[in-house]
């Protein structure tokens, strides 16, 4: 009974000192941060994938995706409903995309007559003043980024998708690849629109897309401008059933027309999060292959 007990009490002793020396296996993590800001005079919350080596090798530095929400989304969406942690892990251990930094911002919710939703500077909601002045420069001096054009990419799909297409049309020093979702590239049939007033959201929401015509960009774009959309490497995804896939054919045939090079893909699918969550598995090697070795 003495050996017993006696044995006992030297495995207690002896599993927690080998529990103690098991190694500790680093881990990717989700993190949502907050930016309180001067230009929207709002807390404007973000939310960022770190890859599992950040923690570890505290001296490296890593290429950046912004990956941009839909209409009535939030910054949570491609994390909790595309599962963009799970995906980028399985690809980076794969081999087939590297460890990057991903960033989601948050420009929007459900829409309806007290939220904004947008990329665009719009009459009391300057997002993309914000956007470049504010978010962009905070979040890459928290997180320890490649903060240059060969590690700088942008993603985003519908609403999300046209603005990372304008963001990358008109500001081509700032990013290396667009990889453009089923994107709200413009309003179909719409060549203007006039807000009811101060209080009509979606009327200034209207507006700015069709102010930024993704399309019309292209068309009437001198040399120059060419010249600095074939800086970038362009990637355009849209499902056949995709009530935008005319739009998104339409800006393809024109970048095209105008010596743009990009790849296009027409998927079985529709406007859904299904279809989103399966672009991640070409938008992130395709990123990765664009950044700067």
């Amino acid at each position: 009974m003495k050996k017993g007990i006696l044995l006992i009490l030297m495995l207690a002793a002896i599993l927690p000192a080998s529990a103690q020396r098991r190694p500790i296996i680093p881990q990717s993590r989700v993190v949502t941060d907050t930016i309180h800001s001067q230009v929207l005079k709002a807390d404007c919350p973000y939310t960022v994938y770190l890859p599992k080596s950040y923690s570890v090798d505290t001296n490296k530095k890593y290429p950046i995706l912004y990956l941009l929400h839909g209409m009535s989304s939030t910054h949570r969406d491609w994390f909790d409903r595309a599962q963009v942690k799970d995906v980028l892990d399985l690809l980076i251990a794969s081999g087939e995309a590297c460890e990057m930094i991903v960033v989601s911002p948050n420009a929007g919710g459900v829409p309806n007559d007290k939220v904004w939703n947008g990329y665009f500077d719009m009459p009391g909601w300057p997002y993309e003043t914000f956007f470049y002045t504010e978010l962009l420069p905070q979040v890459e001096a928290a997180y320890r980024v490649q903060s240059d054009k060969e590690h700088r990419a942008i993603a985003g799909l519908s609403m999300g998708g046209g603005g990372a297409a304008s963001y990358a049309q008109r500001y081509p020093e700032m990013y290396c690849a667009a990889y453009i979702m089923s994107a709200l590239m413009t309003i179909q049939g719409r060549t203007d629109a006039t807000p009811r007033g101060a209080d009509d959201l979606m009327g200034h929401l209207t507006k700015s897309v069709i102010d930024h015509n993704c399309i019309a960009y292209v068309k009437e774009a001198d040399d120059a401008r060419l010249q600095q959309l074939r800086t970038l490497a362009w990637f355009v995804d849209c499902g056949d059933d995709d009530f935008l896939l005319d739009l998104n054919l339409e800006f393809f045939q024109v970048m095209r027309d105008r010596g743009v090079p990009l790849q296009l893909r027409v998927r079985d699918g529709g406007h859904v999060w299904e279809y989103w969550q399966q672009a991640l598995y070409m938008c992130l090697p395709f990123v990765s292959r664009n950044f700067a070795q």
